[in-house]
């Protein structure tokens, strides 16, 4: 009697928190199951026990920052069948692509004692930047249920089911009341990605665009609104510049506010 071996998972690190690595270790109730589906093969984070690649899928956490996570991400993807990008840094640059927009090295000359000894690109950039992604999870951190979905997608060999509309739909969904309508508050749901269940706007707080840019954002016709609600230009520009400044549509409205802040300074 043979048996089909189980397909393989591999989760990597680069630039990160490691977030999103523990959403899948906060599975608790459903990881014994996907552990009976799949054979992990190597995940730092949650054992030393390791089985050489190839691998069947590799989910990839953090973004690239270094020389040496592009020669890592490169050998990452040629062992793996299915590369699969995690979170909001492995997706876009993260919260450390602010350095998109300034000098790396007057950063690193005022943090660290010893720049010298540092190694760092002046970017940070997404995986997809380096390497072909098969597909990419938003969020920071990525949402359990959706992390789930993915996984039991490329078991069963489909493609995964993750929506590509704003989180207004899902504040409808909820019955979550409109915080910009009814409160005037900053809200990014327009433009951000379902994938959160509408967590914020549910407490009454402004979406602040965790998922990134839903698949048509009208960025600067939600700015044009925000600007007449009364935030100031560089106000709008540090809105967009979060967890995703550095997704394309983000960035671009950033830098459509930028000037003004910069005349401010220099003035």
């Amino acid at each position: 009697m043979t048996t089909t071996p189980l397909p393989t998972l591999a989760v990597w690190k680069f630039a990160s928190c490691d977030g999103c690595q523990l959403t899948l270790l906060n599975c608790e109730d459903e990881l014994m199951a996907l552990a009976g589906q799949v054979q992990i093969a190597y995940f730092p984070e949650a054992t030393r026990a390791v089985i050489e690649g190839p691998y069947d899928v590799s989910l990839v956490e953090g973004s690239v920052t270094s020389p040496d996570e592009i020669e890592r991400i490169g050998h990452i993807r040629e062992i793996s069948k299915h590369v699969v990008t995690i979170g909001a840094c492995a997706t876009s640059g993260g919260i450390q692509a602010l350095r998109n927009f300034g000098d790396v090295a007057e950063f690193r000359s005022v943090v660290y004692a010893h720049p010298e000894y540092l190694s760092t690109l002046a970017r940070s950039t997404p995986i997809s930047a380096h390497v072909s992604v098969d597909f990419e999870l938003r969020g920071c951190p990525i949402d359990k249920g959706q992390l789930l979905e993915v996984l039991s997608a490329y078991i069963q060999r489909r493609r995964p089911r993750i929506p590509t509309y704003s989180v207004c739909v899902e504040c409808k969904r909820r019955g979550a009341i409109c915080v910009a309508v009814a409160h005037g508050t900053p809200c990014l749901g327009p433009v951000t990605q379902a994938g959160c269940g509408a967590l914020c706007p549910a407490y009454s707080r402004g979406c602040y665009g965790c998922f990134g840019p839903q698949d048509t954002p009208n960025t600067s016709a939600l700015a044009d609104r925000l600007l007449a609600m009364g935030m100031a230009q560089d106000e709008v520009m540090r809105i967009y510049r979060t967890f995703n400044a550095a997704s394309e549509p983000f960035r671009r409205e950033s830098e459509r506010h930028e000037p003004a802040v910069t005349q401010e300074v220099g003035s």
